[in-house]
């Protein structure tokens, strides 16, 4: 039988096809499949994370501009409520945005909880929590901790807050009967004349929690509260706790921030009129 023998072309073209195909897999990226094995599927490379814009100089100083706007609203709030019974103050604290700060600076701002001075008012329903606890109240928006402990009762004789809102025991809002002597211990127990009516529910927030503020004396809970002991409380009764915010120190840092704010101003402006002078007089012919 006669042979049949290769073309000289075919040959040459199976042999570039064959360099190609191994270019071709030299190039892909093989991938570990399941128990040691590879899969052979070509990987995505992966896109590169995104960059801030570059910041210049009036980029930082609008940053700057917001740091000191939210830092002067906080403390005209603490100003504003240094009188405010079981008011604990807000404290700003700057962090800085992009690699080293390259994107300026933003206003973070934490609750102070440090306790206030306690005033001695006699009044049965007024209340002071010495330590961590906060007094639990039902709002509308849910249970938030409170250290406002000026109380009183509603038409429906509950003991509720300032703002009408119950207080809660042990089990639910407390309501008082009728009686002559209110009395509540140190380990939160109310009793009238003597006699058993609940427990005020006084609870702790998780560590580490940030609490933050709604409106008043309200906090909103953090989800690792958890009820302070018994034996571990110390209620006073016929006495409030006074705001955490000291006045002056409040009206020094007003003062800073304001002078703070007002330089960043000029500088601004003194920026813009940079700007202004490259854009008209730097491209104008001679």
């Amino acid at each position: 039988m006669p042979v049949a023998h290769a073309h000289p072309r075919d040959a040459t073209d199976t042999r570039k096809n064959n360099r190609d195909n191994d270019l071709h897999h030299s190039n892909r990226r093989v991938s570990p499949g399941p128990a040691g094995c590879f899969s052979g599927v070509a990987e995505r490379p992966l896109s590169p994370p995104p960059t801030m814009p570059p910041a210049t100089g009036l980029t930082s100083a609008a940053a700057s501009l917001r740091y000191w706007e939210r830092r002067s609203e906080v403390v005209a709030h603490n100003l504003a409520n240094a009188s405010t019974d079981g008011f604990k103050a807000e404290r700003v604290f700057a962090r800085l945005l992009g690699a080293a700060g390259e994107g300026g600076a933003a206003a973070q701002t934490a609750t102070d909880l440090t306790a206030g001075t306690l005033r001695t008012t006699d009044n049965p329903l007024d209340v002071a929590l010495q330590g961590d606890g906060f007094l639990v109240v039902r709002t509308p928006g849910g249970e938030r901790f409170s250290r406002g402990g000026s109380l009183q009762l509603d038409a429906a004789r509950r003991l509720v807050d300032g703002a009408g809102n119950p207080v809660l025991g042990e089990r639910g809002p407390i309501t008082l009967p009728a009686g002559a002597t209110v009395r509540v211990a140190a380990d939160g127990a109310v009793t009238v004349d003597d006699k058993p009516v609940d427990r005020l529910r006084v609870e702790r927030a998780g560590a580490g929690a940030a609490l933050a503020h709604e409106g008043g004396t309200l906090l909103v809970p953090d989800a690792g509260r958890r009820a302070v002991p018994a034996d571990e409380r110390r209620v006073r009764q016929g006495a409030l706790e006074e705001s955490n915010v000291n006045p002056v120190s409040a009206m020094v840092d007003m003062i800073a921030v304001q002078r703070a704010y007002a330089s960043v101003q000029k500088a601004v402006t003194t920026l813009d009129e940079v700007r202004g002078t490259a854009a008209s007089d730097l491209g104008r012919p001679v």
